[in-house]
This record gives C-alpha cells, sequence and structure tokens, in this order.
C-alpha cells in the first residue's frame, strides 16, 4: 500500500468517484459506494446501502441516499458530518463544511461558518460545491458563491464568472489541515462569458465555457490560475485544493498548480470520462469503469516509452513496471537490489510491483519474482502450479490459483501470510502493506492481517 493505500483503489466498476484529502470514494455502478485510503476518523467507513452520489472531503464523506437522504461519516468536529434530514438530490463535502442540493431547489449547508462559508444564499439552484472556505451553487441562469471574506473583497476566490452557468463539479479537495494559515488571496479578473461546469477549491475557483476552454481565478500561490491551459477543448473541471484537473474532449487528462509527490502529473494513456481531484493526489475514472490515481509517494522517474497494456506502481512509490503486448516487461525508478530489473527472456501476462521488488505472470502461468529478498518475499514464491493472479504488496505477496485457491508468502508480522484462506474459492486477490484482501467466488469479500486493516465489508460485490 503506497503510505495511506490511497493510491490504489478496489477492483470492480465504478460509476462516479470523488477525491478528498488522503482518501477517496467512489460510486460503484451497483449503487453501492467503495472508499479508501486513510482511514483514521472512520473516513473510509462507507455505510451499506444505494446511493446516487457521493462526495469527499478532508477527513470525512457524504453521500446521497437512493430516495434522497443525505449521509456523512468521519471526521465531526465542527458538525460536518451531521447531514440534516429532508430531500437531498446532491450534497458536497468541503473542508470543515458541507452542503446539500434540496429537492426544491434550495440549499442547506452545515459544519465550520467561520467565514459564513455555511450561511447559503437564498434561491433556487441546480447544483452545489462546497470549497475549503466557501461554496458555490449554480441557478438556471447565475452563480451564487459566498464564504471567505479577509480585508480582500470576495471577488478573490469566490466571484462567479458572469454568463449562465448549467452545472457545478464539487471539488473534494477537503482544504487544509485546522489552524493553517491562508494568506489574503490577490484578486484576479473574473472571466465574462457563458460556462457550463464550475468548481471551487482551495482557495481558488475554476469553470469550464461553453466553448471548452478554462478559466480560473483567486489564490495562485502555486500557480493553480495562471497555469490554466489556454487552448483545448474541456468537458470536465475539478479544483483542489492548490492544484487543478481536467478532462479533454478526447479523454484526456490535464492538470495544473502544487505538483508535490505527483499530484498534477496526470497519466498520458487511456481515455478517461471523468476527474477529481484531493489535496495530495487526484483520481480519474477511466472509459472501462476502473479509477486511476496519482499522487502522493509517486516518486518514480518518468516512464519506459512505448505502449503498455497493463502498469503497476510499488508500494513505496520507488519502482514501477509495465506490461507490454508481446509480454515484455519494462521497470523503471530506483533499481535498489534488482527491484526494476526484470528476468529477460520470458513473456508475462501480469504485472506487481511491491514495496521493493515485483512479480509477474508468465504466460504458462508460472510466478517469477525480482528484486530484494530480504523477507523471502521472492525465494518462497510458489515453483509450481498454474496461477491466474498475482499481487505484490509491501515485503510480501498473493497469488490466485487457476482452481480459486490463495498463496501468500514473504514477510509475516501481521499474520498477513498464515492467515491467508486455507479453502475457499476466489476470483481475486490483493496485497497490501501488512494485509490482504480476496473476492469470494459469491461476491462477498475476505481480508487478513493487520487488524487495522482487514475488515472486509459485510457485503460488497466485486
Amino acid at each position: 500500500m503506497l503510505n495511506y493505500g490511497q493510491i490504489e483503489p478496489p477492483e470492480g466498476a465504478f460509476s462516479a468517484v470523488s477525491a478528498g484529502y488522503l482518501h477517496a470514494c467512489g460510486l460503484r455502478v451497483s449503487g453501492e459506494v467503495a472508499c479508501w485510503g486513510r482511514g483514521s476518523f472512520g473516513r473510509t467507513d462507507a455505510p451499506e446501502g444505494v446511493f446516487t452520489q457521493v462526495s469527499s472531503g478532508t477527513t470525512y464523506s457524504c453521500a446521497v441516499r437512493e430516495g434522497g437522504a443525505t449521509v456523512c461519516w468521519g471526521m465531526n468536529n465542527y458538525g460536518q458530518s451531521e447531514a440534516p434530514s429532508g430531500v437531498f438530490t446532491q450534497a458536497s463535502a468541503g473542508a470543515w463544511h458541507s452542503c446539500g442540493l434540496r429537492d426544491n431547489g434550495t440549499v442547506e449547508c452545515w459544519g465550520d461558518d467561520e467565514y459564513d462559508q455555511s450561511n447559503a444564499s437564498p434561491g433556487r439552484y441546480l447544483a452545489i460545491s462546497a470549497g475549503m472556505r466557501h461554496s458555490c451553487a449554480l441557478s438556471a441562469t447565475s452563480t451564487s458563491c459566498w464564504g471567505r471574506r479577509d480585508e480582500q473583497p470576495l471577488e478573490a476566490i469566490a466571484q462567479p464568472a458572469s454568463g449562465g452557468v448549467r452545472d457545478v463539479s464539487s471539488g473534494g479537495e477537503g482544504g487544509t489541515t485546522p489552524g493553517m494559515s491562508m494568506p489574503t488571496p490577490t484578486p484576479t479578473p473574473t472571466p465574462t462569458t457563458t460556462f457550463t461546469a464550475l468548481s471551487a477549491g482551495g482557495a481558488h475557483t475554476c469553470a469550464l465555457r461553453s466553448t471548452g476552454s478554462l478559466d480560473c481565478w483567486g489564490y495562485d500561490n502555486d500557480r493553480q490560475v495562471r497555469d490554466t491551459p489556454s487552448t483545448g477543448a474541456f468537458t470536465a473541471i475539478s479544483a483542489g485544493s492548490r492544484h487543478t484537473c481536467a478532462l479533454s474532449s478526447g479523454g484526456a487528462i490535464s492538470c495544473w498548480g502544487q505538483n508535490n509527490n505527483g499530484r498534477s502529473t496526470a497519466p498520458t494513456t487511456g481515455m478517461f470520462t471523468a476527474v477529481t481531484t484531493g489535496i495530495t493526489f487526484s483520481c480519474g475514472l477511466r472509459s472501462s469503469g476502473t479509477v486511476a490515481c496519482w499522487g502522493t509517494n509517486i516518486y518514480f522517474t518518468s516512464p519506459a516509452s512505448g505502449a503498455f497494456t497493463a502498469i503497476s506502481a510499488s508500494h513505496n512509490g520507488n519502482h514501477a513496471c509495465g506490461l507490454r503486448s508481446g509480454g515484455a516487461v519494462a521497470c523503471w525508478g530506483s533499481d535498489s537490489q534488482g527491484r526494476a530489473s526484470p528476468p529477460s527472456g520470458s513473456a508475462f501476462t501480469a504485472i506487481s510491483a511491491g514495496s521493493n521488488f515485483t512479480c509477474g505472470l508468465t504466460s504458462a502461468g508460472a510466478i517469477s519474482c525480482w528484486g530484494r529478498d530480504n523477507h523471502n518475499q521472492r525465494s518462497d514464491a510458489p515453483s509450481s502450479g498454474t496461477f491466474t493472479a498475482i499481487s505484490a504488496g509491501s515485503s510480501f505477496a498473493c497469488a490466485l490459483s487457476s482452481a480459486g485457491a490463495i498463496s501468500c508468502w514473504g514477510r509475516d508480522n501481521n499474520r498477513q501470510v498464515t492467515d491467508a484462506p486455507s479453502s475457499g474459492t476466489f476470483t481475486a486477490v490483493s496485497a497490501g502493506d501488512t494485509h490482504a484482501c480476496a473476492i469470494k467466488s459469491d461476491g462477498t469479500i475476505a481480508c487478513w492481517g493487520n487488524s487495522g486493516q482487514d475488515r472486509a465489508p459485510a457485503t460488497r460485490s466485486p
């Protein structure tokens, strides 16, 4: 698992994704919510049920149930997780406050209100977005924003662009940690044309023009305003705390602003249908319905050139490997103890990069591992049998046999190897830092290892 685990989402198909601070939540095609990343304060403990929308904030998340009830979970130091009763069509989790759009078009906000960010403007609206210390809502003909006012006018961060707007994107940026000092933003000119989408970030706002071009305004401490792409056509926008990402009409993702740990370095291959930004990372929804994330702890260098059919980033972010269409493997980043030096002469069908080693499945279904072997994560790999899936964790790995059985080997400090299921039929397996999970043939999930990380959902289809 990469630090807090937020880079590797759960398997399965999703219809929407929202990135928070050190966690993210996705809406499965079945309507269930799955969250991953840092689990402190219960921010990843999504409730059961069928939902229509989900939004991740700093240390909490909110979602709208089928039927319109809003529920939030996670940290509640300002009451941001105490959603009011009633019927909602949308909820937006910000830094320390939340806003919801009721079925009659009115907006209600709850949580921190130090800057009037929870004092919603009256009126009828179509969409809502809660930022860090301000909020914005869209009506059929205009935009209204409220929130932080310092010596500088609100226009610096929350004054909307003029012109008609018909959609709003919840940035999910979550803001900053409590007590963080935010300098007074410098006012910047606001654009004056028609827009189709709006996203409130930490202390800046971005909008999508009807022509497909972009405009951002507000605080520009990390060039999240001035580096906005000036060319190209885009279909979606998501503003994070200090960086922003947008989806082009061709399905590519562009990000700009703060790029610590690569949070603004979006994948350059593949088709995406949605994008969402957090504080330290970003996530995109691929056309296949799977999720790709990038950012925190991605320290490896640029990938090898050429086309790949699969890619795997290591748990500590020091190296990554890609699988080419012909079965060859190319790795890049740190090559300490040979972790990025795959064996030659073998064709692979799957690849998985662990924290200091790498494993792959050959075309014959055999397991091959290379790199560090301090916990026998390489030498104890099964030498016989046929396997269909492989997952390398921190210093251990697990594989799925052609018969659906689980095998694990390597470091066992939290019984992530010893407690692997000895019976049952499984369809997928994933190794984390000190725990692992697998999907049973009936679609439920079994987990083992670290007791703080191995709690499987009661019933969750893949």
